[in-house]
């Protein structure tokens, strides 16, 4: 008698949806049943540490089955350094697992799809609930986001927001009227308060979701006719249609090509909003679809672990691939290195580095470390190109940006700081940016520098312009986060230099920065430590182009500053030496002078008449 057949179940895929009022695990073989369902408190990234992330992901690990994929919808992720630190401690807690990690408005976008088979519309999701954003993406992958700043910032039309402005219009109400509305009744009935007066001790110390868990009662207290609650849910329709509406107009889509999806605790339980501003958006985008989402947006996160299991599919030796594997593509305007970059050689002089006397390892360094002026030398043609041209758009009205990571980004955002004290110049004359933000100027944010979208924001978000100048500055000549930056500014119209430490690049056609300098100061003392003398190299160039600079925009005499901000006391007796030094007075008459004039040594120098 033959075996029976055995049939392999389809793999067990984990999505899990972290949101700020609460965590919903579900774990499904399909698009509609799950195996397993459990919730668990709130998690949003931004709040929590990754201590925190790991104790928040070890028991449900505990309560479910052994995924073959996880999906992850994780609130308060930004950016791919957010994703990389849920990534590591998913790797902690389910190792070996392929994971696909997003933010929770792409998982609720993905919990929209009722198919495998693409919409042929745009899809915009409306989101209400803690907090409130609208998420847009377009069948051809373009993306378009409008809120989500948080509660102190937006959070238009949230749960938050509606009882925040509920509160103080019932305060404002009582105020004028004497009368506390039927709202202010609930609340204080809700809250178990004695008095209006009480309430402001308890917003002192309620959090975000305390608040926002009275919006209940704003609705109830609307529906009994509450004018100042009615007011304020009325409000809050037009609130989320006007950024619905520039969502999906930022989509650049017409109404019959779009697909508004209403989703979130609010929008979802409350029936009235949801038709309200339906009405609008039908009204605004004739020929529009609005819907409710139709189910748990944890689904999402579960075609989020599809997507992961597809991609690992993919990545397996092509013996035991099924399919061939599509090749990842390269953001065009990232180079190729046709050599291994300096940067990363071994240095045969530094072979022995831990074998050394001490002596004799401080000799070598010192050596190699003076090299570095020659190699710069041998640039000063290019050196002074930049500089001219970064002197003439700085006249005209523009500004010049470091872009870079890391320690390149630290020289960057050093140089930018000196500008102000030593040239009086606007903080905005010359301004830093690297990746990571604040946090990396002290710190290492993994992964940061492997993010090329978002040094395009960086760029975007400062309104760079044809009369601005960029100069990334990356040690290998390939970081995608400083080719984000010069990529976005050449779109902008924005004039771009690269410096950088691998003359061994080859540029994508239309890619090429309009300066580069690719300095060659041979393989590190320590192999890869490019904060040694790519450092040096970066900090002289920097020295160069700031001061020559400023020198050609009439801001220094002689080698004297003459427009240097005297903000202390030493930079003030400086200053008065300078103005002595170029009129030639006594240091009474330069001090009054100075006083005068605001402590602007310039006009002091002007008022008393240059001598000599």
């Amino acid at each position: 008698m033959p075996a029976p057949s055995v049939v392999n179940p389809a793999p067990l895929l984990l999505g899990i949806e972290c949101g700020g009022t609460r965590t919903v695990a579900l774990a499904s073989r399909d698009r509609r049943n799950p195996e397993a369902r459990i919730t668990a408190g709130p998690c949003n990234l931004r709040l929590v540490t990754d201590d925190a992330l790991l104790q928040h992901f070890r028991p449900l690990a505990a309560q479910l089955p052994s995924p073959a994929a996880i999906g992850i919808g994780m609130a308060g992720a930004r950016n791919r350094a957010d994703c990389l630190r849920v990534e590591s401690v998913l790797e902690t807690v389910w190792p070996g697992v392929p994971h696909c990690v997003a933010h929770d408005l792409e998982s609720a976008l993905a919990a929209a799809e009722s198919g495998s088979e693409p919409d042929a519309r745009a899809r915009v999701m409306v989101l209400s609930g803690t907090g409130s954003c609208c998420y847009g993406r377009t069948p051809a992958g373009q993306t378009a986001k409008v809120g989500g700043w948080g509660h102190l910032l937006g959070d238009r039309g949230s749960a938050y927001d509606i009882v925040h402005r509920a509160l103080r219009a019932t305060a404002r109400h009582r105020d004028h009227t004497g009368i506390w509305g039927g709202f202010g009744v609930q609340a204080l009935q809700r809250l178990a308060l004695n008095e209006p007066d009480d309430l402001i001790a308890w917003l002192q110390q309620a959090g975000k979701t305390e608040i926002a868990a009275l919006a209940p009662e704003v609705f109830s207290a609307a529906a009994a006719g509450d004018r100042v609650a009615r007011q304020i849910v009325t409000e809050t329709a037009s609130l989320l249609a006007e950024d619905a509406i520039a969502c999906a107009r930022r989509l650049k889509v017409r109404g019959s090509d779009v697909h508004f999806v209403l989703a979130g605790s609010v929008l979802l339980h409350q029936t009235r909003l949801a038709s309200a501003i339906s009405r609008r958006l039908r009204a605004a985008l004739p020929g529009c679809l609005v819907e409710s989402l139709a189910r748990d947006s944890a689904w999402g996160a579960v075609a989020l672990a599809r997507r992961a299991l597809s991609a690992a599919v993919d990545s397996r030796p092509a013996s035991v691939r099924s399919t061939p594997r599509k090749p990842v593509p390269v953001p065009a305007p990232i180079p190729t290195s046709t050599q291994l970059s300096p940067t990363e050689r071994r240095n045969p002089r530094s072979a022995r580095l831990d074998r050394l006397p001490l002596t004799e390892a401080i000799d070598l360094m010192l050596s190699e470390e003076s090299t570095v002026p020659g190699v710069i030398r041998g640039h000063s043609r290019q050196i002074a190109r930049l500089i001219r041209k970064v002197a003439t758009q700085l006249d005209r009205g523009g500004r010049l940006f470091y872009a870079g990571a890391g320690t390149s980004g630290r020289l960057g955002v050093l140089d930018a700081s000196e500008c102000p004290p030593t040239f009086r110049t606007s903080p905005s004359l010359v301004q830093g940016i690297i990746a990571g933000g604040v946090t990396a100027l002290h710190a290492a944010v993994e992964g940061a520098e492997d993010d090329f979208a978002a040094g395009g924001r960086s760029i975007d978000s400062r309104g760079v312009g044809p009369l601005d100048v960029v100069l990334g500055i990356a040690a290998s000549g390939r970081t995608p986060f400083v080719w984000g930056a010069l990529h976005s500014a050449r779109a902008r119209g924005g004039s771009t230099a690269l410096l950088c430490f691998n003359p061994h690049l080859r540029f994508h056609r239309g890619a090429r920065p309009d300066l580069v300098l690719a300095l060659d100061v041979g393989p590190e003392i320590l192999t890869g430590s490019t904060r040694l003398k790519c450092g040096t190299a970066t900090k002289l160039v920097l020295n160069l182009l700031s001061t020559l600079t400023m020198v050609r925009l009439g801001k220094v005499v002689g080698n004297l500053m003459i427009d240097l901000n005297p903000s202390n006391v030493k930079l003030r007796d400086r200053a008065c030496r300078i103005v002595m030094e170029l009129t030639q007075r006594s240091r009474s008459e330069a001090e009054e002078a100075l006083v005068q004039t605001g402590w602007v040594v310039a006009k002091a120098v002007r008022e008393l008449g240059r001598k000599g």
